[in-house]
Formats: C-alpha cells, sequence, structure tokens
C-alpha cells in the first residue's frame, strides 16, 4: 500500500499540533489542509507549504484525491463535516467529542458503514505510553480483577478557543465533553471485563454564579453490569495539569500519574506503580506519554487500520459510549438524581 493521502479540517492551536503529527508519520502523505479564517489560512500556507491550502472544506474535498481527513474543529461543527467527509467517500479522523447528540453519532456509525469507510474518534489517551500501559496490566490481570478505579485531573481553566466557543455552552455543549469525555473513556476501557455501564451519577459546581452551565468542578460515578465502580473527578480551578489514575483489584491495586506545566507539553513528568502483596513495583514507562505525542500515535495507527493492518484506537462505537456518558452526566446532574443506563444501546 502507498502512503495515506491526507487532508486537515481546521488549524487552530489544535489543528496546528495534529499537523504537525500528519506531518511527521512516514505512512501519511499530507497533501491539504482546510482552514477557516484568513489567520489560520495564512499560517498553515507558512507552516507546511507543499500542501494546498484552502478556506473552504468543501472546496477542498472537491479537489483533492485524499484517502482520509482529519477533523478538527468546535464541537458544534463535529457533525455536518464529519458528514459531508463521509458522504465524499474519504475515512475519518474525528476528534472527540464525536458529536453532541446520542442521535448524531448513530447516524455517522451508520453512514461509515453505509460509505464502506472507517470511522475513528480521537481519545488519543489509549495510545499512551502509561496510560495505555495501565490497560495491558489490567488486562494481564497485574491486580486480579479491578474493582474499583478513580481517574482525576486536577488543571487550570481552559482555553477560550477560537471565538470563545469553548465558553459558549451551544457551541460546546457541555465541559463534561471537553476533558471528562477522556476520562469516561478510559473508565470503561479499563473495566471492559465489568460489562457495560449501568448507571451514572454526578456532581458539579460553577466558579461564576452567572455561569452556572460552565462547571469548574465536576464529579460522576459510574456503575458497571457486574457491580464495580469507577469514579471521574476534574477541577478547572487549579492549576498546571495533573492527572492520576488509581484502580484497585482483586489481588493488587495500581497508581499512575501525569505532570505538566500544561496539557499540551513536551516534558511532562510521568510514573506508574503496581503493588501485589507486599510488593510494590515502578513499572518503566520508556516512551514520553502526553497528548502531543500520542496524536503521532494516533495518526500511525490509523494509517495501519487503513491498510487493514491494525483496528483504529478508538471506533465510532466507542466514542458514541463516551460521549453518551458524559451526556447523561449532564442528565444527572440537572436531575439531581442517578441515571439508568441499562440497554442505552443494545
Amino acid at each position: 500500500m502507498g502512503k495515506v493521502r491526507f487532508g486537515l479540517i481546521g488549524y487552530g492551536a489544535w489543528g496546528q499540533h495534529h499537523a504537525r503529527a500528519i506531518a511527521s508519520v512516514v505512512g501519511a502523505e499530507f497533501v491539504a489542509i482546510a482552514g477557516r479564517s484568513d489567520e489560520s489560512v495564512a499560517r498553515a500556507k507558512n507552516d507546511h507549504p507543499s500542501a494546498h491550502v484552502y478556506s473552504d472544506y468543501r472546496e477542498m474535498l472537491q479537489a483533492e484525491s485524499l484517502d482520509a481527513v482529519d477533523v478538527v474543529l468546535p464541537s458544534d461543527l463535529h457533525f455536518s463535516v464529519a458528514s459531508d467527509v463521509l458522504n465524499s467517500g474519504r475515512h475519518l479522523l474525528l476528534e472527540k467529542p464525536m458529536t453532541l447528540s446520542i442521535e448524531d453519532s448513530t447516524t455517522l456509525i451508520e453512514l461509515a458503514h453505509k460509505q464502506g469507510k472507517l470511522l475513528a474518534i480521537g481519545h488519543e489517551l489509549r495510545l499512551s505510553s502509561l496510560w495505555g500501559r495501565v490497560k495491558e496490566e489490567i488486562d494481564r490481570g497485574c491486580i486480579g480483577r479491578p474493582i474499583y478505579g478513580l481517574i482525576e485531573l486536577w488543571r487550570r481553566p481552559y482555553r477560550l478557543g477560537s471565538g470563545g466557543w469553548r465558553y459558549d455552552i451551544n457551541r460546546v455543549g457541555s465541559w463534561i465533553l471537553e476533558e471528562p469525555i477522556h476520562f469516561f473513556d478510559l473508565a470503561k476501557w479499563y473495566f471492559e471485563s465489568a460489562g457495560p455501564p449501568v448507571s451514572v451519577y454526578a456532581k458539579g459546581s460553577p466558579r461564576r454564579p452567572e455561569h452556572p452551565e460552565l462547571l469548574d468542578n465536576f464529579s460522576a460515578m459510574v456503575t458497571f453490569a457486574d457491580g464495580t465502580y469507577a469514579v471521574i473527578s476534574q477541577t478547572l480551578a487549579g492549576w498546571e495539569h495533573h492527572q492520576t489514575v488509581k484502580i484497585t483489584g482483586t489481588e493488587g491495586a495500581l497508581w499512575a500519574n501525569w505532570s505538566g506545566a500544561m496539557d499540551r507539553t513536551f516534558e511532562p513528568t510521568f510514573s506508574l506503580k503496581i503493588q501485589r502483596g507486599e510488593s510494590l513495583e515502578t513499572v518503566p514507562i520508556e516512551k514520553p506519554s502526553g497528548e502531543v505525542y500520542e496524536l503521532v500515535d494516533q495518526v500511525e495507527r490509523f494509517v495501519e487500520a487503513v491498510g487493514g493492518v491494525q483496528r483504529v484506537g478508538c471506533s465510532g462505537e466507542e466514542g458514541r459510549w463516551s460521549m453518551a456518558l458524559c451526556l447523561k452526566a449532564e442528565e444527572s446532574l440537572r436531575a439531581g438524581r442517578p441515571i439508568d443506563l441499562v440497554g442505552l444501546f443494545s
């Protein structure tokens, strides 16, 4: 198979990191970029002079011979642009959250199947040398059967995003769909052996009374079919970026942590410790961990999936579950009670 010809839609701050990742992968050919503003178009031309740059993604889809398209846009644009990409007959790598509704996510899954194209969702933490190693250790039984998990984040406030979209509830959908969606995804992935989630119960609080819809502090408990549970917790009222995963099992426990001056740092510190009985081991993690590194891994995995030698890092069905858990957690917040998830995707 030749190189996978990539187009990129979106060249904001995060889109620039995606572009760097695509350009660095041997099996990918970075063909074209579509920006949304004069500034982003000019920056894309300067940063990637060999790529064709457009101000309208529809023109790019029509003009270019592309195998795959990476969509990195504000959340409210995901469904419409992703639909256009799939309808154009290209494989799709779509940033999380997949969409802002379960119905729209289901439509994208069905459209990808109809078109015979891959649909991958950008839950890149699954490919992390640290968070992926946690999954490997759980699956090989290093702590026995997992029975409890805590996934927590302490960080500084969110970036505004282009045009302030991340602070506009009509565009972001919910702040739970920003960082916590990654942790819901990890929880369901880590507790795969426990069966599907059966309920979610969430609490949250804003720092600014005038914006009660924007939750700076958030916690949720997800219960799985076998009765085990995981707690997801986040605060945006802190500093830097500090993420921790703690999981206990029937035969041991593990503790993984990651810290950086910011989420997109190239110089984080991280570690993984595993306890079995009286033995406590520090597991060596030789490859750097961090979302800027995992973006490269994500593109590499997607290229392999297009070539038929590997599955995508996170499928549309998996991405829909993570998004749905966030929306149901939002529903729990409004209702003040647990929300039943049994039969959600039967």
